[in-house]
């Protein structure tokens, strides 16, 4: 299961086996001063993602970068069941968002949120 790891500096997300295949990548690093915004989402989001290369299940499962029609660029980890993280990153970034699911995102998200531009 993709996972989000925090180092003092960095924020690495981390995709295992197939979903490094879905995603296109085996990991995606940031630093920490580039989160532009963090939201905790009690679950999964239903909104539209836009245009996907990866996989989606519907309702279930979400791996992959989108695209959404208005430009957001979204690399995306959801899984039905877990806590979502919503890290938007300032411009110059590969990606515009990170959603990312993630059994500690409580503690993630108590953490990122310190790194908030204000």
């Amino acid at each position: 299961m993709t996972a989000i790891r925090l180092d003092d500096t960095t924020l690495h997300v981390q995709f295992p086996g197939w979903e490094a295949l879905m995603a296109g990548r085996s990991s995606y690093t940031v630093d920490r001063d580039a989160v532009a915004d963090v939201e905790l989402l009690p679950g999964w989001s239903s909104e539209l993602l836009g245009v996907r290369s990866g996989l989606a299940v519907s309702g279930r499962l979400k791996v992959g970068t989108f695209r959404h029609p208005s430009g957001v660029r979204r690399l995306v980890a959801m899984r039905r069941g877990l806590p979502l993280l919503r890290v938007r990153l300032a411009g110059g970034h590969e990606f515009d968002e990170l959603l990312v699911s993630d059994a500690r995102a409580e503690r993630l998200f108590e953490s990122l949120q310190k790194d908030v531009r204000r």
